[in-house]
């Protein structure tokens, strides 16, 4: 199965602030903000979007495409890919750039706060899709460079492709046209529950309508797991899918895509079993939480299915 992964490649500069946010933001001088967080620390790691999720899928035994841009200093981050097996051949380069790279301070709550400088991410990918054979292919949409989420919909969508569509921090972005034209005709739209309350403020959308335009809504919901709905018979099915037991949590960094790896590694090796895929999404995204940074947690195909066993009562695999 050809696995496409669009979005970006970002180097994260992960810190910790060792307080709550809440207690130094006074709500009556929002207006006037200047605020000095001091940190603990920083830790530059490997991340952005397509990044993450091939990594996790890597660890799977994967071979995802990425297709991304980046930036004249990302020599380590090809190395790095290239170590775990994954093709960086077409990852186009913009030496006048800098790999794009997100700021992201954590606090004692797991809040967050990102700055991110899109750098490289700002130019559009090229990738020959003549070339994809549409029954071996799944692709996912993650947030990345805008034109490309939109051109690469459509590319999908004319050539019959399966794609899962996740907007995540781009959604501030998208009109409401735009945001209603890229959920229509995917086969998944996977969001958090915030992303959902905004893709249907931004859109006018129910629950029911954007099932509509996608034959799946996958809904995140951090510590309280997740959502799989979809309509079947005209009639909404829904099914929660509790989080995996975590050691303790270090950092949520990662988390979103590390599910979404999950998610399509049960979809390439299960098909249409969107609840059992959805179960390997949240085992996969329990591995991330656990460390710093979203590459830094590690698997077998062996010691996943043990862990996925002790929380389901089945083999993932």
């Amino acid at each position: 199965m050809n696995i496409l992964v669009s979005g970006s490649l970002a180097y994260d500069r992960i810190m910790d602030f060792p307080g709550k946010f809440s207690d130094h933001i006074l709500p009556d001088k929002i207006h006037m903000l200047n605020v000095c967080f001091m940190i603990n620390g920083l830790a530059e790691n490997f991340g952005g979007t397509a990044g993450n999720i091939a990594y996790a899928l890597s660890l799977f035994g994967e071979s995802p495409t990425i297709i991304a841009t980046a930036g004249r200093d990302f020599e380590p981050y090809r190395n790095w890919l290239q170590k775990h097996h994954i093709s960086t051949e077409h990852i186009k380069v913009i030496d006048e750039e800098l790999t794009a790279g997100a700021y992201i301070t954590t606090d004692q709550s797991d809040n967050q706060i990102t700055a991110f400088n899109p750098g490289a991410m700002k130019f559009g990918s090229n990738f020959d899709f003549d070339s994809v054979a549409r029954e071996k292919t799944l692709a996912i949409i993650a947030p990345g460079n805008l034109g490309d989420m939109v051109n690469f919909s459509n590319i999908y969508k004319a050539k019959g492709i399966d794609y899962i569509f996740d907007p995540g921090q781009s959604l501030p972005a998208w009109s409401k046209g735009l945001l209603t034209e890229l959920v229509h005709g995917s086969k998944i739209f996977v969001c958090n529950d915030y992303e959902l309350q905004l893709t249907q403020e931004k859109t006018s959308l129910t629950v029911d309508d954007i099932l509509e335009k996608t034959e799946i809504l996958i809904v995140t919901k951090g510590e309280f797991g997740s959502v799989v709905m979809y309509k079947e018979d005209n009639k909404m099915r829904s099914f929660e899918i509790p989080v995996a037991k975590v050691d303790q949590i270090n950092d949520p960094t990662g988390a979103g895509d590390a599910y979404r790896a999950g998610l399509i590694k049960g979809l390439v090796m299960s098909g249409n079993d969107i609840v059992h895929a959805a179960k390997i999404g949240a085992v996969c995204a329990a591995y991330c939480v656990e460390v710093y940074g979203p590459q830094n947690f590690h698997f077998t195909p062996e010691s996943f299915n043990k862990r996925f066993h002790s929380v389901f009562g089945e083999e993932a695999f």
